[in-house]
């Protein structure tokens, strides 16, 4: 699917319709490739493909039963290659005995369902003003909509998932963010927005023992009983650090963290957690990249073993980051 088009659907709130379409890629559709077995392709070709397998033992055989959190937004959505590319590496994961938790975002669809209602978004220090009607729409785009349609696709592919987001309740606890001003003066009340304070864990090894994927809307319930619209990196931060998972990923839409902004070829592989926050406080992660770099580093303070961002237009890009010797995107390492 074209990106403007996708984006235009966005627009008009049409989450579905993006997928609909008869247009996946070919190497997502495998019921129309011509491949079987060997046949169609070389002898060479045939080798190469064993080898890829081969130097990927390794890390499949350290990687059976650890925890790994993956992330993605709204932009991720925007494309169905994308979408199911990602979708699909997760499937693969947990069919060789990883455990995938997968959190998710949806600012943009949030936005077009606001606007559709007559709402215009409203945004202070970069959270989303979160008023009773807003929050009931956040609540149903993300675990009605979104989270329905992550689930739809994991059981088409063969795996098994389930939204942690069960009735009005949610293993994700928060508490009322209080906004600070300049001087540490309260600032603008923010609404039904949160701030994380517990992961109740047990929720999440039920479904692991359950054989299913977790899928996390960043939607918490209160210590006073009411919901709460959390930032979904922070969430999956939090749910990384809380399960001691051995990597919490988060797909964006480059190929890692740059150490030259004036220098388009400047990703770097692999950062140690200081040179990661010399460049944060030298201004050179900025901007959309500045969150990510934070929600890794407070997870590897909580003892999650890697952090990596990857570039989720890259086709398969978590199984190049984790099954390769070389990676695709930046991982972070204490």
């Amino acid at each position: 699917m074209d990106l403007a088009i996708a984006e235009n659907n966005i627009k008009n709130g049409e989450i579905e319709s993006i997928f609909n379409e008869d247009d996946s890629p070919p190497d997502l559709d495998f019921k129309k490739s011509k491949i079987i077995g060997t046949k169609g392709i070389s002898m060479e070709e045939a080798i190469g493909k064993s080898r890829v397998l081969i130097e990927a033992l390794p890390y499949i055989q350290s990687f059976k039963d650890k925890v790994v959190v993956v992330k993605f937004g709204g932009s991720a959505m925007v494309d169905k290659g994308t979408f199911q590319s990602v979708l699909q590496d997760m499937v693969f994961m947990k069919s060789i005995g990883m455990k995938p938790v997968i959190v998710h975002g949806g600012g943009p669809f949030i936005s077009s369902e606001m606007e559709k209602r007559g709402k215009k978004p409203l945004f202070v220090n970069g959270y989303r003003v979160t008023d009773r009607e807003t929050l009931e729409i956040a609540i149903d785009v993300l675990t009605n909509q979104i989270g329905k349609l992550i689930i739809d696709q994991i059981n088409e592919m063969g795996a098994k998932g389930v939204c942690v987001w069960e009735g009005d309740d949610s293993p994700i606890k928060a508490r009322k963010l209080v906004s600070k001003g300049d001087g540490g003066s309260e600032a603008e009340d923010l609404g039904y927005v949160g701030e994380l304070t517990e992961i109740e864990c047990d929720s999440f090894i039920n479904l692991f023992e359950e054989d299913q994927i977790p899928i996390v809307s960043p939607i918490a319930k209160g210590v006073d009983g009411e919901n709460y619209n959390v930032n979904a990196d922070n969430v999956a931060s939090f749910v990384a650090g809380a399960l001691k998972a051995e990597k919490l990923v988060f797909i964006s839409n480059t190929h890692g963290i740059s150490t030259d902004p004036s220098n388009p070829e400047s990703f770097t592989s692999t950062l140690h957690e200081d040179e990661v926050n010399k460049l944060i406080k030298s201004g050179v992660i900025s901007g959309g990249m500045l969150p990510k770099a934070n929600a890794c580093i407070s997870a590897m303070r909580e003892g999650v073993k890697k952090a990596h961002i990857i570039d989720g237009h890259i086709p398969h890009s978590l199984l190049l980051e984790i099954f390769t010797d070389k990676g695709i995107g930046t991982q972070i390492i204490v």
